[in-house]
């Protein structure tokens, strides 16, 4: 009895915490109106509140894997939302963009530590005969903060401030951290000395990387994204040379795991922004408040809430790669309907792709998850593929809302979006989005070799 309290305490803590995090990422995509004009800001510094917060996170999710599992997985999930909680209340007092984009950067460090020790937890504790259907609820955690966040977002900025949708993320920090001081265990995973040179070359790699993408339309974008590659390649055969490499890239040796992380990058590549584009439809193009625009958004996620958990369910039972394609497969499909995006698209056929978009989500994550978490046979590497879950969903995040920044530039230019550019608007968000359907095709490609793999075995 006492086994399963302790159970129930970890997966309860691990998916609000989840549920906070995610709040805190998607709550953001209907205010963004609201914040340019408070703050007098572009479109491209309007990408930016959203970009620096998922730039962070994918900076620091692959050396804070090593480092709280070196520290305790328990210690640094309450380390992290503290820290996420600082920046929530910058956040929440900000008095220009400045200040918006410092505490956005804060709140980030904090979210990165809670993203990859989350997981970490529930693997290290929960047996395997049950993991699919304990990851199946911590992504149920994730999809309730996304379907929640827009609606309650819209309506506490259209009732109350823009500012009431940061402290509502603090609210639900500290109630995670209350429930986690109910867990007595604290899980050591990594004994080893940290990988301080590993861990800087990967930082910088992924900073000039992500950040060079952002301005690819200027030669200095070129130039930092080539850098940021050769970090890569650099980082790579240094990790593979070491005993204990921030990253162990042997995993990638395993072509299930390989798969399985390079469709999560997509997946979450082609799903992410697409709440950005239509909200900018929604709020300049059709001229609807934040609160309508919220309210029609929660069609993804709500679709994305029912499934998942049934879909971790279901991986525990059959091969999780033939629902990871059949997601994926879904997923690009929903994609290509919102690619026709224009003034006369009836907003029946925009809801229709999206409830797609969310089945499909719904049926790719958990499994996906518990392929990635299933071919790691070496427990002291757990926090590794536990930190690769959470860095490449953000990786994919990040490359997603910097396709649609990278599209803003070479379409609209840096300015403020207003009726006399609403037609490069509307070309902006087709061109992203057809971009992403094409990935999207080959995230079910990497799927089907994935899938044949497996059976191999």
């Amino acid at each position: 009895m006492e086994i399963n309290r302790k159970y129930a305490y970890i997966i309860l803590t691990s998916t609000l915490g989840s549920f906070a995090m995610a709040y805190a990422s998607n709550g953001l995509s209907v205010i963004l109106p609201t914040l340019a004009n408070v703050f007098g800001i572009s479109n491209i510094l309007e990408n930016w509140i959203v970009f620096s917060y998922l730039l962070v996170l994918s900076v620091a999710g692959v050396p804070l894997g090593k480092i709280c599992g070196k520290y305790g997985l328990k210690r640094s999930f309450k380390l992290g939302l503290i820290i996420f909680s600082a920046g929530s209340l910058i956040s929440a007092i900000s008095i220009n963009i400045a200040m918006m984009i410092l505490g956005r950067i804060i709140q980030a460090i904090g979210a990165s530590m809670v993203f990859v020790t989350n997981v970490s937890m529930i693997t290290a504790e929960i047996p395997a005969s049950n993991r699919g259907r304990a990851l199946g609820i911590n992504v149920t955690g994730v999809y309730l903060g996304i379907t929640i966040s827009p609606t309650i977002s819209g309506i506490l900025t259209n009732n109350l401030s823009w500012r009431f949708v940061f402290i509502i993320t603090i609210i639900l920090a500290l109630i995670s951290y209350y429930l986690l001081c109910k867990i007595d265990t604290e899980w050591i995973m990594q004994k080893d000395e940290l990988d301080k040179v590993g861990s800087i070359i990967y930082v910088v790699a992924i900073a000039l990387l992500l950040y060079g993408f952002t301005i690819l339309n200027t030669m200095l974008g070129v130039v930092l994204v080539l850098a940021g590659l050769v970090l890569l390649v650099i980082f790579a055969r240094y990790e593979l040379k070491i005993s204990n490499p921030v990253y162990e890239m042997r995993l990638f040796k395993n072509i299930n795991y390989t798969t399985a992380n390079l469709v999560a990058m997509i997946a979450y590549l082609t799903t992410y922004v697409v709440s950005y584009v239509l909200n900018y439809h929604f709020q300049y193009i059709l001229g609807l408040d934040a609160q309508t625009s919220g309210l029609i958004l929660i069609s993804t996620p709500v679709m994305m809430l029912l499934i998942a958990a049934q879909a971790g369910k279901l991986s525990d039972k059959i091969n999780p790669g033939i629902l990871q394609l059949i997601g994926v497969s879904i997923i690009t499909i929903a994609i290509g309907i919102l690619s026709q995006i224009s003034y006369t698209t009836p907003i029946y056929v925009i809801v229709i792709a999206m409830i797609l978009q969310g089945i499909g989500h719904g049926f790719f994550s958990t499994p996906n998850n518990n392929i990635i978490l299933s071919n790691v046979d070496d427990k002291k590497d757990i926090p590794t593929a536990s930190a690769s879950v959470a860095t490449v969903r953000n990786l994919g995040q990040s490359f997603s809302l910097g396709i649609l920044t990278v599209t803003f530039a070479f379409i609209m230019g840096n300015v403020a979006i207003q009726p006399s550019n609403y037609d490069l608007l509307i070309l902006s968000n087709q061109t992203t989005l057809l971009i992403i359907t094409i990935l999207g095709i080959v995230a079910v490609i990497l799927s089907v070799i994935g899938l044949k793999n497996s059976m191999k075995e």
